[in-house]
């Protein structure tokens, strides 16, 4: 989100994320739907339970723009409740998830974390980007992720940065950010944020043939 008024959520292109146990090795990932319950009759778009002489047409539990539109899996129920900018916050009782095994899921994946790395392209002008869990949504503009109301009362945001940088790489050039660590002491009834504030500037490296390396350097505040 920046000034301009540009928004962009639930970025995916040019980014890759990884499971990681607590020790920080990547976990492997696992089929989906693998030990969950069973639906024999999923609930259709238009109320009733799916008929034998029926193409499936999953209901959107509300959330739905138009009369034909079909919400067959838990993320499609997820995503059309994002776009509503409303948090979905009774999982348990939407076919999609239950047949999926959603909420297991995330009874199993407690005490993960995530790798993050790739890029993405920013305007020039003052924005913020966040790191969070689950997708995100605008709801009265304010700027929510769906997955808070399923963590459990400690939200733990330890973190470590291997690497943030901001243009191209050029000789000398120190990215502040670089290895720094940050734990969380308080493990219990305790959830909330960490903000970094980098000021990006404008730099133009000049080797000694008179080449040009367009790029930034930050600094960097901690609240």
């Amino acid at each position: 989100m920046d000034v301009s008024g540009e928004q962009h959520y639930d970025i995916r292109h040019d980014i890759m994320k990884k499971r990681i146990d607590h020790l920080g090795n990547v976990i492997e990932s696992r089929k989906d739907g693998v030990g969950s319950p069973k639906i024999e009759r999923p609930l259709q778009n238009h109320g009733g339970r799916l008929d034998h002489n029926e193409v499936y047409c999953g209901s959107c539990y509300g959330s739905e723009e138009s009369d034909d539109q079909c919400c067959n899996s838990c993320e499609e129920v997820r995503d059309s409740y994002r776009k509503k900018g409303w948090a979905l916050t009774n999982v348990e009782s939407i076919d999609q998830c239950k047949r999926e095994g959603f909420v297991q899921r995330l009874k199993d994946e407690q005490g993960e974390g995530c790798n993050i790395h790739g890029f993405v392209d920013v305007n020039k002008v003052a924005g913020n980007f966040h790191f969070a869990p689950g997708k995100s949504l605008d709801h009265a503009f304010n700027f929510l992720q769906d997955m808070l109301n399923f963590q459990p009362e400690n939200y733990n945001i330890s973190h470590k940065i291997n690497k943030l940088s901001f243009g191209k790489e050029f000789p000398g050039v120190v990215n502040p950010l670089d290895g720094v660590e940050w734990k969380q002491e308080q493990t219990t009834g305790l959830t909330g944020m960490y903000q970094y504030f980098v000021k990006v500037v404008p730099t133009i490296y000049t080797d000694i043939r008179g080449r040009k390396i367009h790029s930034n350097q930050v600094n960097i505040m901690v609240f």
